[in-house]
């Protein structure tokens, strides 16, 4: 095997049905100017060599007094107990139990940068997080959401002011004139604009987020990089997950913004991959959270492993072997065979997992919704495990596991766009 925006937050909490990841998509309506699209469509997937250096208003000689140094970055390039550079091998089990070792190789000279904003993972008390991460679960969310990608990017990871779990299930008080998802979202924007000004050189971005994260990444992309040709150029993919795009029925643009349109095939840039993920046997219904179609629109669904939308595809899941204690994404500790006592479980060294050809996904319209259908493909006869973790209930779907499911076809699309867009 190779190596390898919201107004009173009190009302988007409502609007969001009380969902862990406060991530409402942005808009079901508007559409893009044809020829904008069609231009933006044609440029996409060209090679480049070098973006223009010239930045947009408000980003030129921009410092932030909390980004400018390394305290409140979980992943960025030199910093002291980077979290992207913790181990990433694996091991790959075989449906016949069979192991394989596949070494993580960290790129020497990244291509590009990954700007990361992690889902809804913080206890704290009151409606906003603090700056310490004070525990497991930011830092295991990174680990297993964006460190992989490492193997292309220089990873951006800040800390951020999220909306925590008590304001999300209605606990948390009310702090008189603080808006709760105005302060995450200046965190989230004001670490992207030093980045930009500061570290970044001209180079393309990935933008990467997931509920939350997500929620927050569409407010960037709509806010500040859709109408802004400067920052549009320079976005090689954005990969927003556990959330909801939005665009018109049988179109790619338009919806949720109106430049940026959906990934269509592996070398695409400038472009979204988006899906909710739900298990073949338990599809979204009507109080399901994520992949709800709009009034004239299609939730998007762009699976990572078959863009194109050919059909069934196997997925490259990958997760981790020793989930901390108190960490919310990434399932349950994945356990690598059916009996442990009977197999080789000992013989796995490597923090990470993966099963070949147990998983496939393909992204599913019916019922008012359109979604990533995962299969597991099990046979009880063979030693390997018969099934993955991450159910949470109907209206969640897989919602823990929605990146880890597809992090090897996330890692591998990521490398060929950005291959694409340094030509």
């Amino acid at each position: 095997m190779s190596t390898r925006v919201i107004g009173g937050w009190r009302t988007a909490v409502a609007l969001c049905a009380a969902v862990l990841a406060a991530s409402c998509s942005s808009d079901d309506g508007g559409g893009a100017d044809t020829a904008d699209a069609a231009e933006d469509e044609a440029a996409a997937g060209e090679g480049h060599a070098r973006p223009q250096l010239e930045l947009p208003a408000g980003y030129e000689g921009y410092s932030s007094e909390v980004y400018a140094g390394d305290a409140h970055w979980l992943c960025k390039p030199g910093i002291e107990n980077d979290v992207c550079s913790r181990d990433l091998d694996a091991t790959a089990v075989a449906a016949d139990g069979t192991i394989d070792v596949i070494e993580h190789e960290t790129a020497e000279d990244p291509p590009v940068d990954c700007f990361y904003v992690y889902p809804t993972t913080s206890a704290d008390p009151g409606p906003n997080s603090d700056f310490d991460p004070g525990g497991p679960a930011e830092i295991a969310t990174v680990y297993n959401q964006v460190a992989r990608l490492s193997s292309t990017c220089r990873v951006y990871a800040p800390l951020y002011r999220q909306l925590t779990i008590s304001v999300i299930a209605g606990g948390a008080e009310e702090t008189e004139g603080v808006d709760p998802p105005a302060v995450a979202y200046g965190d989230v924007l004001d670490a992207f604009k030093d980045d930009i000004a500061n570290e970044s050189d001209g180079r393309g971005f990935v933008l990467v987020g997931h509920s939350q994260g997500a929620g927050m990444l569409t407010r960037l992309i709509d806010g500040e990089i859709d109408d802004e040709p400067r920052l549009r150029d320079r976005l090689v993919a954005a990969y927003l997950l556990g959330s909801t795009v939005h665009v018109p029925e049988g179109e790619v643009v338009g919806g949720t913004f109106d430049n940026v349109p959906l990934c269509e095939r592996d070398d695409q840039t400038g472009c979204v991959v988006s899906y909710a993920s739900f298990r073949s046997t338990s599809p979204p219904g009507g109080t399901s959270f994520f992949a709800r179609d709009g009034d004239g629109t299609t939730a998007a669904c762009v699976n990572p492993a078959d863009v194109a939308g050919g059909g069934p595809a196997p997925l490259q899941p990958y997760f981790n072997l020793d989930q901390p204690e108190g960490a919310l994404l990434g399932g349950a500790p994945a356990q690598p065979f059916a009996d442990d006592a009977a197999a080789s479980a000992d013989d796995i060294t490597t923090p990470w997992v993966t099963y070949p050809g147990l998983v496939e996904g393909t992204c599913v319209r019916e019922g008012g919704f359109s979604y990533l259908e995962l299969t597991v493909d099990a046979d009880p006869s063979d030693p390997r495990t018969d099934d993955i973790g991450g159910d949470l209930s109907p209206e969640w779907g897989m919602h823990l596991v929605d990146a880890n499911v597809a992090m090897g076809d996330i890692e591998d699309l990521v490398a060929t766009q950005a291959a694409a867009y340094t030509g």
